[in-house]
């Protein structure tokens, strides 16, 4: 752990990252819980590595950030390792909050979510889970039966969990997408092809597209790329010849007021990016990472589909090309983007867990008891 560790005390402790898939949900329900209890302290456990670990510590959030890493596709040897560390990290955890006891836990998901869930399990402090994605992870495969609720962010999750207290909500969403959207098809010449690779980028992505951007932007004089390619990704590529109206940069930060700017979409399909296509009122052509735990980057991406909201182009052979088709399409034929964009969906997740946890706390008396009764 790092030297400047934040009380726990009866705080509401947030936990989920590696990806934006993960982070981004519980960056959106600290907001609520803040907005809801502004004296309830909140707090985030995260890893070194990842999203977290560059988006909190230049935040106001109090927050630790603990040696572990993930298990997928590691050798026998750096399993063991990633076993050792999050043994390491479970038990500080562990030690601190037999002292400083968190009022709950809510655990999003991803590698950096591990401690703070299997120490809050251990120690009997109620947690909750939210899945995003169409199909659970190991994690919350895991500790789903001694959640008090696992919250979907879709129906098919539910029968995955079994022996888990479900309830589907759908995915939250930032506050800055808990607002009015202007509408697509309201959107003035040039119009504007965002691309998204992910919080960490895409390589696959990135190349295709830049493959393809210059014939696509010949072909469309009105158009205009704005590419998140990702820090890592960023570096590599940026001196990479492009068209003059492709734009190239390493991380959109205002991603609200990136997707209304926005006539088209092309993206990964992570829960967190589906959830806030629909609250924008945003259609898209959708590209599952291929490697996604349990294929759910292609659930989630088919999911949307069958709503009318998006294309997909599965990577494979021929994907510069099928993509580029894909883009050439949509980009020169409004009514049918219109029709991807669809009706803009308000998003309530946040809502509907901030209730659900009021009305579980609710039951056993009020916040400011259960804190004053955790802290003796």
């Amino acid at each position: 752990m790092r030297d400047a560790t934040p009380t726990f005390a009866g705080a509401l402790v947030l936990t989920g990252g590696g990806t934006g898939g993960h982070f981004f949900p519980a960056m959106a329900l600290a907001e609520g819980a803040q907005r809801r209890w502004p004296e309830r302290p909140i707090r985030f456990v995260g890893a070194r590595r990842g999203i977290e670990a560059r988006e909190l510590p230049g935040s106001s959030w109090p927050h630790v950030l603990l040696d572990v890493e993930g298990f997928l596709g590691r050798s026998p040897l750096r399993a063991a390792k990633s076993a050792w560390k999050l043994w390491r990290a479970t038990g500080r955890l562990k030690a601190l909050w037999r002292r400083e006891r968190p009022w709950a836990v809510i655990g999003t998901g991803g590698y950096g979510a591990a401690p703070a869930l299997l120490a809050a399990r251990a120690l009997g402090i109620p947690f909750f889970l939210h899945e995003s994605n169409a199909a659970p992870g190991a994690l919350v495969k895991l500790v789903a039966p001694k959640a008090r609720r696992v919250w979907c962010g879709l129906e098919a999750v539910r029968p995955l969990l079994p022996g888990a207290d479900c309830r589907v909500v759908g995915t939250p969403v930032r506050a800055a997408f808990h607002r009015e959207f202007r509408p697509a098809d309201a959107l003035p010449p040039p119009f504007r092809l965002l691309v998204l690779g992910g919080s960490g980028g895409a390589r696959a992505l990135n190349e295709a597209l830049l493959e393809g951007a210059p014939a696509l932007l010949e072909a469309a004089p009105e158009w205009e790329i704005l590419h998140q390619a990702g820090p890592v990704e960023f570096e590599r590529l940026k001196g990479h010849p492009r068209h003059a109206r492709h734009d190239l940069v390493p991380f959109i930060t205002r991603m609200d007021e990136a997707m209304e700017a926005a006539s088209l979409i092309l993206s990964r399909s992570g829960a967190s990016t589906c959830a806030e296509l629909k609250a924008a009122g945003r259609g898209a052509v959708l590209v599952p990472l291929p490697t996604s735990a349990n294929d759910h980057q292609r659930m989630n991406a088919l999911a949307l589909a069958t709503e009318g909201r998006a294309a997909v182009v599965e990577q494979g052979a021929d994907f510069p090309g099928r993509l580029q088709s894909a883009l050439r399409l949509l980009m020169a034929d409004g009514t049918m983007r219109r029709s991807l964009s669809g009706t803009r969906e308000p998003n309530r997740a946040v809502d509907l867990c901030l209730e659900d946890l009021a009305d579980y706390f609710g039951a056993r008396g009020s916040a400011s008891q259960a804190t004053t009764t955790e802290m003796k």
